[in-house]
């Protein structure tokens, strides 16, 4: 992979489950690939389920901020540094 590409948004609720939405045209398409297992596109959108643990490891929930990037030739996600600045 070439271009390297990260996204920040928030962590969804949805049907019970912990999500992010990174819409295929701002750099889905091309994560895609990375994040089979944890993801699949639906609409116009890449849904990545975010296990429990991972969300606990995190410390994130629905509303946190997380960064995905594809690092290394791997799909990442880590919780934004700017979700700090929104917590007190």
């Amino acid at each position: 992979m070439d271009d390297f590409i990260t996204i920040e948004g928030p962590v969804e609720l949805v049907g019970g489950k912990l999500m992010i939405r990174i819409p295929l045209s701002a750099g889905g398409d091309q994560l895609a690939p990375l994040a089979r297992g944890i993801g699949q596109i639906e609409g116009e959108c890449l849904c990545v389920l975010i296990r429990p643990w991972l969300a606990e490891k995190l410390r994130i929930g629905e509303g946190s901020l997380v960064v995905v990037d594809n690092k290394n030739g791997k799909f990442t996600i880590i919780r934004s540094a700017s979700y700090y600045e929104t917590v007190d």
